[in-house]
């Protein structure tokens, strides 16, 4: 005869464990070095989710492209946020290039920086061909926080045909005004001698050229010293009828902002 529920049963040991949880990857970090002609081996923090990592998925997955800024480099973003829970949480491949000061555009001024063209390029092409990517310009997106937003917006503003997405958090987007900051004028030349160069390499300049149908992120806190340029570059893409969220929320240009900002 059972035993009421809930009293046990004199004898044997019938009972049954319960099944042990199958066993999950955790999501996986590492840092690779990818060729680029002009500058050689350029270092890169790449995040997986552990969904990538179990053997009988074939799932493809889109990429985020998060860039540092000025004063750090690769291993930054992994450093201060939990880039492994997002990828988990959000189902996408996290691919943190080295962008050292270069404001991520190729200097007219260094033939030996060229990281426009190895972040829009040569790193896209080679983590396609190295991970199961949707390898198109709707799985891609490109963002970042000071520096890496205005490399971000550069970059996916002057390439549509492979960001189909793009954010800045705390974005440098009108370098004009600081120009002598952040070795900016190493890179392009003294302002006062290239006044036209430096207009043409501020984010805020290329709005007129921006085509339609991307998705667009801006995003700054009230108390940063970037505040007003981005609040001048929401206004340009409203003049030009551009779709783009914008969001202002309390906070400076710090770490506690950006980790924050990550997940909107």
């Amino acid at each position: 005869s059972k035993a009421p529920r809930g009293e046990a049963q004199h004898g044997a040991d019938t009972t049954q464990a319960a099944p042990a949880p199958k066993w999950q990857p955790a999501a996986q970090q590492e840092v690779v070095k990818v060729k680029s002609v002009a500058m050689g081996e350029v270092s890169n923090t790449v995040t997986v989710p552990a969904s990538y990592l179990a053997a009988s998925d074939t799932t493809h997955y889109p990429v985020v492209y998060l860039l540092h800024g000025f004063g750090d480099d690769h291993t930054a973003w992994a450093k201060r946020a939990d880039l492994k829970a997002a990828a988990n949480r959000y189902g996408i491949i996290i691919v943190c290039p080295d962008g050292k000061t270069s404001w991520y555009f190729d200097s007219p001024v260094n033939p030996k920086l060229r990281y426009e063209t190895y972040i829009s390029s040569e790193l896209v092409q080679w983590v396609d061909s190295h991970y199961r990517t949707r390898a198109h310009r709707m799985g891609r997106a490109i963002t970042g926080l000071s520096m890496g937003g205005h490399g971000a917006l550069w970059n996916a503003f002057r390439h549509p045909d492979v960001w189909g997405s793009c954010g800045s958090m705390s974005g440098g987007v009108d370098i004009t005004k600081f120009t002598d900051r952040w070795h900016i004028k190493a890179r392009l030349g003294n302002y006062e001698d290239n006044p036209e160069r430096w207009h043409q390499h501020a984010v805020v300049n290329l709005v007129p050229s921006i085509q339609p149908g991307q998705n667009i992120i801006i995003d700054d806190g009230a108390d940063d010293f970037f505040y007003q340029v981005n609040c001048n570059l929401h206004e340009a893409l409203l003049k030009a009828k551009i779709p783009h969220d914008f969001t202002i929320r309390p906070g400076a240009h710090s770490w506690k902002y950006w980790i924050n900002a990550l997940d909107y």
